[in-house]
C-alpha cells in the first residue's frame, strides 16, 4: 500500500528540490523555525519523502539533461550541415542576422565525436596504432644508425635502408 505525502511534506520536498537546504525547506513548508533543522533532516530519511524527491529529480534530469541519443543526433545534424549558427553582422546601416552552417573543421570534429561512440570503429583505431608504432620503430632505428660512429656514411645508409625494409616488411603482416 502506497502512502501519500501530507501537503506539508510535499511542500518540504518541493522546496528541498529547489534549494537543496533541508532546514530552509522545512521553514518554507511551515515547520517551526526552532525545529526546522531537525525536522528537515528527519524528513530526508523518510522513505516516502525520499522516494518523491528522487522521482522528481529524475524527471527534472530527464527533461534538462541531454541523453546519449540526443547528443548523437545533434552531432549528426552538425556533421551534415543541417544545424545553422546565427551570426550577427554589424554594418553602417544596422545589425543583420545571418544563419550559416558549421564550417568544415567543426563538421569534421562532430563526425569524429560520433565515430568515437561506436565500437565498430576499432579497425580505424587499430590502423592508427599500427602506423604510430611503425613510425616509432623507424625513428628508433634511424636514431640508432645515426648514432653509430664507427661505420662510414655509405654503410650507415645501407644499414638504415635494410632496417627500414625489415620494419616495413614486419608491419605488413600485422606484427
Amino acid at each position: 500500500m502506497k502512502r501519500k505525502l501530507t501537503p506539508k511534506q510535499q511542500r518540504f520536498a518541493d522546496e528541498y528540490i529547489k534549494s537543496g537546504n533541508a532546514a530552509d525547506a522545512a521553514r518554507k513548508a511551515g515547520y517551526s523555525k526552532r525545529s526546522a533543522r531537525s525536522v528537515g533532516q528527519e524528513n530526508l530519511t523518510k522513505p516516502d519523502i525520499k522516494k518523491y524527491i528522487d522521482e522528481q529529480m529524475a524527471e527534472i534530469a530527464s527533461r534538462r539533461i541531454m541523453d546519449a541519443t540526443e547528443a548523437v543526433e545533434l552531432l549528426t545534424s552538425i556533421a551534415r550541415g543541417e544545424t545553422k549558427e546565427t551570426v550577427y553582422i554589424g554594418t553602417a546601416d544596422g545589425v543583420y542576422e545571418k544563419h550559416k552552417e558549421a564550417d568544415l573543421k567543426t563538421r569534421i570534429s562532430a563526425t569524429k565525436e560520433i565515430l568515437k561512440r561506436y565500437p565498430d570503429n576499432n579497425k580505424l583505431v587499430e590502423q592508427q596504432i599500427r602506423k604510430l608504432k611503425a613510425d616509432a620503430d623507424i625513428a628508433e632505428v634511424k636514431a640508432r644508425i645515426m648514432n653509430a660512429s664507427t661505420d662510414s656514411t655509405e654503410a650507415k645508409v645501407s644499414e638504415y635502408l635494410d632496417k627500414l625494409d625489415d620494419v616495413l616488411g614486419g608491419d605488413s603482416d600485422g606484427n
